[in-house]
Parts: C-alpha cells; sequence; structure tokens
C-alpha cells in the first residue's frame, strides 16, 4: 500500500530566485542522478507545487520506502549532496520548521470523505 507525504517549504521571496529555482526544476534541468536517487528510493511519484513563494510538495511513496534509508542514501550521494546544497540558496523555512528547517511534514486537516455526504 503506498503512502501519500506532504511537504512544505518556502522559497526566498525574490523574483528571479524563484524563476531559477523553477529553472531547475524543468524538464532537462535537473541532474538524472537526483531523480534516480528519488526513484531508487521507493518513491512511485513526486510533485511540486507553487503558490507565490510557498511550495508544496506531494510524495507517493511505495512500500519499499523508508525516510530513515532515503536520508542514508542521499548524504551518501556526492549529486544529491550537491542538489541539496544548490536548492538551500533559493529557500527558506517555513516558520513551523524552525530556523534550520527545510522541506517540512504537513498536518491534514480536512478530508471530503471523513464527513457524510448527502
Amino acid at each position: 500500500m503506498s503512502e501519500r507525504i506532504y511537504l512544505a517549504l518556502d522559497l526566498i521571496d525574490d523574483a528571479d530566485l524563484i524563476a531559477e529555482y523553477e529553472h531547475w526544476h524543468a524538464v532537462g534541468n535537473t541532474d538524472p542522478a537526483v531523480t534516480r536517487s528519488i526513484r531508487d528510493a521507493g518513491i512511485e511519484a513526486m510533485e511540486i507545487y507553487r503558490a507565490g513563494n510557498r511550495l508544496f510538495m506531494v510524495i507517493e511513496a511505495g512500500d519499499a520506502y523508508s525516510a530513515d534509508a532515503k536520508a542514508a542514501a542521499d548524504a551518501a550521494n556526492p549529486f544529491v549532496v550537491a542538489w541539496v546544497a544548490k536548492m538551500k540558496r533559493y529557500q527558506q523555512p517555513i516558520p513551523a520548521a524552525g530556523p534550520d528547517g527545510t522541506w517540512h511534514p504537513m498536518t491534514r486537516v480536512f478530508r471530503l470523505a471523513d464527513h457524510a455526504g448527502s
């Protein structure tokens, strides 16, 4: 059974930096070693949405996914380490994440399926 994970992060509120960030995420501009590491970790799908400088990530993780194993693999992968360093120049943590935070887990507060229909 797959798991859906939702994360939030802010970009530095600067139009040029936001455009650069989006450039690096456009098809053909993300290092294939990075996207391979995501898939190798058991992540089946990942999407990032932006509203202003707020980012929202949706991850569909398969049964083999482990956040701890992915973190360890990322730390040992020089391509991922370089990508993370590059992306940090565009990012700032949301207030809930604290000053050292990066992508921060979100808590669901509403799901229509939980409410009786008419």
